[in-house]
């Protein structure tokens, strides 16, 4: 069974600043959802917020208490100045591929070559996967189009769907959290391939964007929470103060007497570097059949709230040799000139993933 247009649902044009549907990430540890409405020629905030979430309810991005979700939906949905939601399921679960589809091919027919494809790539019987795909670009020779494929177990998908279901909120898509992040971050009409970096407390998302579109995706157990942890122990800072350290002294301390906590948490981003810099060059070199390189890497893009770990983007450039960055998030949404969202700027690269499944309703 492919998301199919489940995942694409048409909304009218609106009246200037009504709210369309409301873009919800949901992690192991919170709900964070934006509702963007459109006004003049870009968009404004309608509605935003965080909620925590209690242990075990979700696990590595699997709905473990559908009904414990609901109940904590059903909270939120007064807040969110919309009765539908854009939704991201977790990386984690996902299969992401890229291939081949011959010019002039019909959508049903680019399904049957997706099913054709999954026996050999991945390891879940079709009877028990979602799937769908995207365009990516369409080759100069006429010889067809490259497409990307999203695969899910379908028991996590519909961990998702009977979650909301059960609160009320009508679920309007579910798409891949990578894709989010590239909706609100990237220009698709750009060339650059771009290695994007989720990192979040506990687990970094990696994922390979083309032209806007992700072709891989994978998940690393590093993560902002050990570098907290660190801190704690080694300068017994509070939980609190430990946050205020990465991102106000970081890697780069004003003094000497914060030189032991950034050597502490220069091993937590050694790790992580390491991680980056493995995927930019597995990707960077890959060459086709004929010794060509097929997905030079153009740049990094450094989102979630652990990518506001001061001094990150200066040690990762160092480490890959390549321009590194954390985007702008509202690049899609607004212009500055006109507008300046409620969110600031270290927040938004936490709510990146909501203002990127809020965007849908403004496509």
């Amino acid at each position: 069974m492919h998301l199919s247009r489940m995942l694409a649902r048409w909304f009218p044009t609106p009246r200037i600043l009504a709210p369309h549907a409301a873009g919800i990430d949901i992690s192991d540890a919170s709900i964070k959802w934006v509702t963007l409405a459109s006004a003049g020629k870009g968009a404004r905030v309608a509605a935003f917020g965080y909620q925590s979430l209690a242990p075990g309810i979700v696990v590595n991005g699997s709905v473990k208490d559908a009904r414990a979700l609901a109940s904590a939906l059903s909270g939120i949905k007064k807040k969110l100045g919309a009765r539908s939601a854009h939704v991201a399921l977790p990386e984690e679960s996902a299969f992401v591929f890229n291939m081949h589809a011959p010019a002039g091919s019909k959508r049903h027919e680019i399904l049957s070559m997706v099913e054709f494809e999954l026996e050999g790539r991945v390891p879940i019987p079709i009877a028990q996967a979602v799937y769908d795909f995207e365009a990516i670009e369409t080759h100069r020779d006429g010889s067809g189009s490259e497409v990307a494929v999203v695969v899910f177990p379908r028991e996590v998908a519909e961990g998702y769907t009977t979650a909301f279901a059960q609160s009320g909120i009508h679920l309007a898509s579910l798409e891949i959290e990578a894709r989010s992040i590239a909706r609100a971050v990237s220009d698709p009409t750009q060339d650059a391939v771009t290695l994007l970096v989720d990192s979040g407390n506990a687990r970094t998302g990696f994922a390979i964007l083309k032209r806007g579109v992700p072709i891989f995706t994978s998940t690393v157990e590093v993560g902002g929470g050990q570098m907290s942890d660190v801190l704690m122990q080694t300068l017994s800072l509070s939980a609190e103060d430990a946050e205020k350290f990465k991102n106000e002294q970081g890697l780069i301390p004003a003094n000497k007497d914060n030189a032991k906590g950034a050597e502490a948490l220069e091993k937590v981003a050694a790790a992580l570097a390491a991680e980056i810099v493995r995927h930019y060059h597995f990707w960077d070199t890959r060459r086709n059949e004929h010794g060509e390189r097929v997905t030079p890497v153009g740049r990094v893009f450094l989102v979630g709230g652990s990518s506001n770990l001061k001094g990150i983007t200066d040690y990762v450039a160092g480490k890959v040799h390549a321009e590194t960055e954390r985007p702008n998030v509202w690049r899609n949404v607004c212009d500055f000139d006109d507008y300046i969202p409620p969110i600031d700027r270290r927040s938004s690269l936490q709510f990146v993933t909501a203002v990127g499944l809020a965007l849908r309703s403004l496509s």
